[in-house]
């Protein structure tokens, strides 16, 4: 793949924080950014060069809209794989329709990974109220029941306890087919932001610790506080994984870490992430840059942190009522989303706090660091710290 020149155009589908972000890095480098929306005023296109006001699959939006940019990559999964089709037709798209597919399906994803050889907790399709019977008998109470698709922030998901839970998940949990997944012996969740060029240069982020509040991410850690082996552990399966996707652009890994220091992969974002956010601040080349590089042929520096870093989502309206004492507060590395409404349960932006490289303190130091933002850390999950399920996507509407 040629580098694009200076001026050329990046065509962002989706019209969210994850394209705002993206359309500013690709300034940065002297590109345009060209978003694809069904929202006039959202946060991509208030920063954006051009827009294209459409549906995902609204086929005469897509063509005026390939016919305008350069390169095509995406900011949340939950499009129109067909779209997506559409438009590689026309030009070039990364990451791959393939690999959107893949990753907007959990049974294809789980496949997927586990034929690449990458470790995963048991997961069941379930297809009938049979199948959860059996599911139920293999995996023991309590499991997790899942739709396989248009889940995120923790939402299209149901814990089953008992046997009486069965019926009542299945009739309630849609579309069929779901999946269900064993319990993890949870210690902690990390993540890896991972990214790939088309000349198959790979660099990874050090690795993240993720704690999640109502099924929404709202903390994270860099570096996470797991052994040094584990760490470089995660980073080799994100990069393993990037590669067996013949991945083009940035992707978050998400995984399980249990109690024993094993690591589960748990999913794949193939875009910039929620968890990823601290580089924004803590690296010399944050995540939206490196996505940017590698999707226009650029190459890849290394993943370096020159700080280590906590990031804290705001989540409308609780947390946006402190907007002002955020913003006077040293310290804070605001970042808002340009969203009008603050409503309950939507991310709003986020804060940044960085701290000596090495020198990431304990509970009580960070929850000191937030200020204004502090609250107990804790982690979702029940008395013996099983996960309920993370922050599968990043589009908040």
């Amino acid at each position: 793949m040629k580098p694009l020149c200076p001026n050329a155009v990046l065509g962002i589908v989706g019209g969210g924080q994850l394209g705002r972000m993206s359309a500013i890095a690709a300034a940065r480098l002297g590109f345009r950014a060209h978003i694809l929306t069904t929202e006039a005023d959202g946060p991509a296109a208030q920063v954006a060069h051009a827009v294209t006001i459409g549906a995902y699959d609204d086929h005469d939006a897509l063509r005026r809209f390939a016919t305008a940019v350069d390169v095509v990559t995406f900011e949340f999964e939950n499009i129109s794989a067909d779209g997506l089709d559409l438009l590689s037709s026309l030009c070039p798209v990364h990451p791959s329709g393939r690999i959107l597919r893949i990753s907007q399906d959990r049974i294809a994803e789980k496949t997927f990974l586990r034929d690449a050889g990458i470790p995963l907790a048991p997961f069941h399709l379930i297809e009938t109220g049979s199948d959860l019977a059996v599911a139920a008998e293999t995996l023991g109470y309590p499991f997790i029941l899942k739709t396989t698709r248009l889940g995120y922030d923790g939402k299209g998901q149901a814990r089953i306890h008992t046997p009486e839970d069965l019926a009542p998940a299945f009739a309630r949990l849609s579309p069929h087919p779901l999946v269900a997944e064993g319990m993890v012996d949870f210690a902690c969740e990390v993540s890896v932001m991972v990214a790939r060029n088309a000349m198959g240069e790979v660099v990874a982020f050090d690795a993240t610790e993720n704690r999640h509040r109502n099924g929404i991410l709202d903390l994270s850690l860099a570096p996470a506080r797991i052994p040094a082996g584990l760490a470089t552990r995660a980073r080799e399966l994100a990069t393993d994984i990037a590669r067996a996707l013949d991945l083009i652009g940035i992707m978050g890994v998400e995984m399980f870490v249990d109690r024993h220091g094993g690591l589960l992969v748990n999913e794949i974002a193939p875009r910039p992430h929620n968890s990823g956010h601290w580089t924004m601040d803590a690296c010399p080349v944050d995540q939206f840059e490196m996505h940017v590089r590698a999707v226009t042929g650029l190459p890849l520096p290394p993943a370096t942190r020159h700080n280590d870093a906590v990031m804290k989502n705001l989540i409308g309206p609780d947390d946006m009522a402190l907007w002002p004492r955020i913003m006077a507060t040293p310290g804070l590395l605001a970042h808002h989303y340009g969203k009008a409404q603050a409503r309950p349960g939507r991310k709003m932006g986020h804060v940044n706090v960085l701290f000596p490289h090495g020198g990431l303190p304990g509970e009580f130091g960070v929850e000191d660091a937030l200020g204004p933002l502090a609250s107990p850390m804790e982690v979702d999950g029940d008395a013996d710290g099983h996960d309920v399920g993370g922050d599968q996507g990043e589009h908040s509407p």
